[in-house]
């Protein structure tokens, strides 16, 4: 089958300019390389894009106004609805996270063609989200449960996502959870000399830094972070790049221990802002540990962006993680006792234990190097978007040759 034949629609909600999070990074790289193996169109949500390969952007239903936060499930569906009318004549969907799972469910109903979805996470893992969404949850957790039960081929970013879905869902066929793990573009994710904007922030270069990227949500595990600070070094400063609360309430927790920490030490710089990516990229080479502490993360991408800059890593063993942090290789990976709703059943020898961890790492300059040249190898030869797209094409191919056949039968 040639890759004009293969005509394939990516749907999801983040794609550039507005990409706020790992799904969207994901998709965002994967389409770059899956437009040389197949005739991909992306449908995304929002405003109109001028990237050829973008076919439809589309915005919720106007008459769902309001701020109640369940209205943010409906306003989902109703951009659902657009992309699965938009998107009849393509031989295959691929759809990302929940916002988009479930107009892929239908284009598979409606046009009898295979569904694709990538589990970046899992609505029943990530109970916390009631906290944001209301209502909405169990809207969001009804596409998703319908989706995954019923696509063709269920992509698990890790064998650890994989065995989620499987627990989580026990109606999922396991012949159809396949593995295809995230990756990163290591040509832009290296190691850089440049300084400025440390010296923008008021990051000292001389000393030893602990770096956290990523949202304030509690799956990300900020606050546990915050309570690990209490016992860092204090030479080492700790640099939070964390914006985009889930909800004004865990904004405001976080703010609040942030001013608690910088009272009590020196050297805690919170960058709230969104950076671009050449300034993520700098940071993450000019840091002497990355710190991720997440309670729930089905990858880590930020991980393998952090290995690919040259930064030894300290994190939580969850999910995925594992499979990209080498313990004693690349990092040290902590120890994670959960309980039934995600949180550490000891916060305070979770706090300590981490602490530890970044401690040794950021106070041995030698260790820190080896850590981080091990972590720039394994970037390289695990983690290439090349091979990841190669994967998912086939992966294309062989489903849409099963479902030809399968029509002429």
């Amino acid at each position: 089958m040639s890759a004009a034949d293969l005509r394939v629609a990516l749907l999801t909600r983040e794609y550039p300019p507005d990409i706020y999070g790992g799904a969207g990074v994901h998709v965002e790289y994967l389409a770059r390389e899956l437009e040389r193996l197949v005739a991909l169109e992306v449908h995304c949500f929002g405003e109109p894009r001028a990237a050829a390969e973008v076919r439809g952007a589309y915005q919720s239903w106007s008459a769902i106004s309001g701020k109640a936060p369940h209205l943010a499930a409906l306003r989902t569906l109703s951009v659902d609805l657009q992309m699965a009318a938009a998107v009849e004549g393509v031989r295959l969907v691929h759809t990302h996270t929940w916002y988009a799972n479930f107009a892929g469910h239908l284009a598979k109903l409606m046009y009898g063609i295979p569904h694709v979805m990538t589990s970046h996470s899992l609505e029943p893992l990530r109970p916390w989200k009631a906290e944001q969404l209301g209502g909405g949850y169990a809207v969001s957790c009804f596409c998703e449960k319908t989706a995954i039960e019923s696509a063709d081929r269920v992509i698990a970013v890790s064998a650890g996502m994989r065995a989620d879905i499987l627990r989580a869902y026990p109606a999922v066929d396991p012949a159809r959870v396949q593995v295809i793990y995230n990756g990163i573009d290591t040509n832009e994710y290296q190691p850089t000399e440049a300084r400025d904007v440390l010296q923008r922030h008021g990051i000292d270069p001389g000393q030893p830094s602990a770096v956290f990227v990523g949202r304030i949500t509690r799956q990300k595990g900020v606050v546990h972070l915050l309570q690990a600070a209490e016992h860092f070094d204090p030479s080492i400063q700790l640099v939070l790049c964390a914006g985009a609360p889930d909800t004004p309430e865990i904004g405001a927790e976080v703010a609040a221990l942030v001013g608690k920490l910088q009272q009590r030490r020196r050297g805690v710089i919170w960058i709230s802002e969104m950076l671009p990516r050449p300034d993520i990229i700098q940071l993450l080479s000019a840091a002497t540990v990355f710190v991720c502490p997440s309670i729930y993360e089905p990858f880590g991408i930020v991980n393998v962006e952090a290995m690919g800059c040259g930064a030894a890593v300290v994190a939580s063993a969850v999910g995925g993680i594992p499979e990209v942090v080498v313990d004693r290789e690349t990092g040290f990976l902590v120890r994670y006792d959960a309980d039934a709703a995600g949180n550490p059943r000891a916060p305070e020898v979770f706090a300590q234990d981490f602490a530890r961890r970044v401690n040794q790492v950021a106070l041995d300059p030698e260790l820190a190097g080896r850590f981080g040249r091990a972590g720039r190898a394994r970037a390289v030869e695990k983690f290439s978007w090349t091979s990841i797209a190669r994967q998912t094409a086939d992966l294309y191919a062989e489903l849409v040759e099963e479902s030809s056949a399968a029509r002429a039968t």
